[in-house]
């Protein structure tokens, strides 16, 4: 089962100048309890965006560069090569960025999002989601509060 994991905003955005727009704690935990212990994939700029491997994970970063070195990560060059290099996880999770993702709803088998009921300036986006290949299986909807400063859902969906 490979997945997508993403948090993406009402118009679909993921960020700004490399950076994520918004700070949800109660997703950053939900991230952390998810992919802990998973194969989690990412491309190059998302994976200079965390600035370090994330712990108790085996970081994948994939990049064009074939002399990219990213200390603690396995370095692939396509998605492909990626997925190769998780078979060994029953749920390799996919990270991102936006061309990583727009390549990875080709070939995942579910999407593990966190939407976030605002509407942001970005400069990336998630790709748009076909509803007539993706089903929805679970939603959970939460109100903004003194940590989290934006309503959010979790929404999980399955390919048909």
């Amino acid at each position: 089962m490979i997945t997508i994991i993403a948090a993406i905003a009402n118009n679909n955005a993921l960020g700004k100048d490399n950076k994520l727009i918004w700070h949800l704690p109660a997703d950053l935990k939900r991230f952390k309890k998810t992919t802990s212990n998973h194969h989690i994939i990412m491309g190059r700029k998302t994976f200079e965006s965390l600035g370090k491997p994330l712990p108790n994970r085996v970081n994948i970063v994939i990049t064009r560069n074939k002399n990219y070195i990213a200390e603690g990560c396995l370095v692939v060059n396509s998605l492909t090569d990626a997925i190769e290099a998780a078979k060994a996880d029953e749920n390799p999770y996919i990270l991102g960025g936006a061309e990583i993702y727009k390549q990875a709803l080709e070939v995942a088998d579910k999407l593990d999002l966190t939407f976030v009921h605002h509407t942001f300036e970005a400069d990336v986006f998630f790709p748009e989601i076909d509803m007539d290949i993706w089903e929805e299986k679970s939603r959970e909807f939460y109100n903004a509060d003194d940590k989290n400063a934006f309503a959010f859902s979790f929404v999980t969906y399955l390919r048909k």
